[in-house]
């Protein structure tokens, strides 16, 4: 399992990817789930992945040979984000064609998902999530953030932080937190992340940050984040209906 997150803010885009691989509890591997397409001035394309290992590799290793022929179709020279996210689904079918049925012989889910966004010069900053069945939606003011792999643990805080006006800073920011919550609840996803942003309009991949183990901005917001939760709940009152039954219950042996 994997988690990766992409935001669509006003001021740019965020995503951030976790690069741990398990088949098991004794068989743990780090691999990137960040992939990077960029020609400064023309277009600047991030794509994450979860899923099958075998299949999300072999969908970008593919998109990336189909990228050398220019006289096709491909990731380097269609004309919008939308054109790409059709060239990953259809990337992600013709190889899900080819090793699905005998991955299914031994019981082995072939399933993947991508986030793609970034931005082609002509027109706007864009986001989509491609599904497994290469299908995909596109992400909007009312949801501009996608999230794969194991996610529900660090949906909360993205949900209640995040909206289009958000400043980088505070994305980033909030999506690390994010990380640090969902690797406290599930051993499947683990450092090393790949954290990249990019600005509204630059055509050029502003920041990359690949954090591990000893980086000192990830343990700081780590151990203040968790210090933080416990005061808040430490200074929550008591619901009014426990205290009357707290002073009304008898326990036997107390007398």
């Amino acid at each position: 399992m994997t988690y990766c997150v992409a935001l669509k803010l006003n001021a740019g885009l965020v995503f951030a990817s976790d690069s741990r691989t398990n088949a098991g509890v004794d068989q743990i591997a780090c691999f990137k789930k960040m992939r990077i397409f960029e020609r400064a001035g023309d277009r600047v394309i991030v794509v994450l992945s979860s899923g099958n290992l075998s299949i999300t590799q072999n969908a970008i290793n593919l998109l990336e040979q189909h990228g050398q022929y220019q006289e096709r179709r491909n990731i380097w020279n269609v004309a919008s984000m939308f054109d790409v996210a059709q060239l990953l689904g259809e990337t992600l079918r013709e190889v899900r064609d080819h090793d699905g049925a005998f991955l299914a012989q031994n019981n082995i889910d072939s399933s993947a998902n991508f986030i793609v966004g970034g931005q082609i010069s002509g027109e706007a900053m864009r986001l989509f999530l491609v599904y497994a069945e290469g299908n995909f939606i596109e992400a909007g003011d009312e949801t501009p953030f996608f999230q794969i792999g194991e996610t529900k643990y660090g949906k909360p805080i993205i949900d209640r932080v995040i909206h289009s006006d958000t400043a980088l800073s505070d994305a980033v920011k909030c999506v690390l937190v994010s990380f640090d919550s969902t690797m406290r609840s599930n051993l499947s996803v683990g450092l090393p992340i790949d954290v990249a942003c990019y600005l509204q309009s630059s055509l050029g991949l502003d920041f990359k940050q690949h954090i591990t183990q000893d980086d000192p901005y990830f343990s700081q917001i780590s151990r203040r984040w968790s210090d933080g939760l416990k005061g808040v709940f430490a200074s929550l009152p008591n619901p009014d209906w426990l205290n009357r039954i707290d002073n009304s219950a008898h326990f036997p042996g107390t007398e």
